[in-house]
């Protein structure tokens, strides 16, 4: 049974995403599209389709989703599987819900504490990392903080007051230093397959997108925030796949407070790009920095004289 489901794992990852080459062709070029999305910029699901191209299966079991910026694009593909619903019942459930986990997705098994790691440094764990422990959403809430606010509304004449909320930059960051950080420490496949789960816990309907009118108009918690959260994901992936090979990141990588100050000011640097604004830098001494570079080489084994906590 072990071989049958590492082979099935195996498979998996090697057909997760289909060829992009052949669709290259296809794409359009839309104007004004500088990679990550800003969710509170996007009025409608009918404005959404004006600079993301859908592309759903005939039997409604998938859809693939590609934004174009310029000469680059990115692709993602999602399709019926596991959500972060299914890793709950099998974390507090009985044993038949973590066999039918296993069943389900074999990588959940074969990469069962790799899944787990990436949770660990999702969510804020006091019990585990002292009480100011510390998440991606916290490197999110500080990017926000970072950008001068009154220079953004004097670029920007479709500033919206709600760019600086949750909703805003702070869900934009999240999603792009969370995907960026996972896929340098790990792959672009876990990234993937994470994100995926956490998407269509809300709403399964996103990959036969039959939405009902109210779900559309719902532009905070419906279907345009999460195809917002899914491309952007999918740009984080290609920043840590960039940062990984700039800065020689591997798994055994001792993180310094130097090393994620320079990470993190280069993710503030291509938002930079993207949404045309002014941001002040991270110092390697601030508290932030500290606790999320302990937290990782905890996390990932690398804290000397300490076991990894998994």
């Amino acid at each position: 049974m072990r071989y049958i489901i590492y082979f099935l794992c195996l498979s998996f990852l090697a057909c997760n995403k289909e060829n992009t080459k052949t669709i290259i062709s296809t794409l359009p070029n839309y104007e004004g599209s500088k990679g990550a999305l800003l969710g509170t910029q996007i009025k409608s699901f009918e404005a959404l389709k004006k600079i993301v191209d859908f592309k759903f299966d005939e039997n409604k079991k998938a859809v693939q989703l590609i934004h174009r910026s310029g000469n680059r694009f990115v692709i993602s593909l999602l399709k019926e599987g596991v959500t972060e619903k299914d890793f709950e019942k099998a974390q507090y459930g009985q044993l038949k819900d973590k066999i039918a986990l296993a069943f389900k997705s074999p990588i959940a098994l074969i990469f069962r504490d790799d899944v787990k790691r990436v949770f660990l440094l999702s969510r804020r764990k006091g019990k585990l990392f002292g009480e100011s422990d510390k998440s991606f959403y916290d490197i999110a809430e500080a990017m926000m903080a970072n950008i001068d606010r009154n220079a953004y509304k004097k670029r920007h004449s479709n500033y919206s007051r709600k760019d600086f909320t949750e909703k805003g930059f702070t869900n934009t960051f999240n999603h792009l230093t969370a995907q960026a950080i996972i896929t340098t420490l790990f792959s672009e496949k876990l990234a993937d397959y994470v994100a995926d789960a956490h998407e269509l816990a809300r709403i399964p309907e996103l990959i036969t997108g039959q939405f009902s009118d109210e779900q559309k108009s719902d532009l905070d918690n419906g279907p345009v925030d999460n195809y917002v959260d899914v491309i952007n994901n999918e740009w984080g992936q290609e920043l840590g796949k960039a940062l990984k090979r700039k800065y020689k990141i591997r798994r055994s990588t001792k993180w310094t407070n130097r090393l994620l100050t320079d990470y993190l000011n280069d993710i503030q640097s291509y938002g930079k790009w993207a949404f045309d604004y002014e941001c002040k830098p991270f110092e390697s001494n601030q508290e932030l920095i500290q606790k999320i570079v302990y937290k990782i080489n905890l996390v990932m084994g690398i804290t000397e004289g300490r076991n990894s906590i998994i």
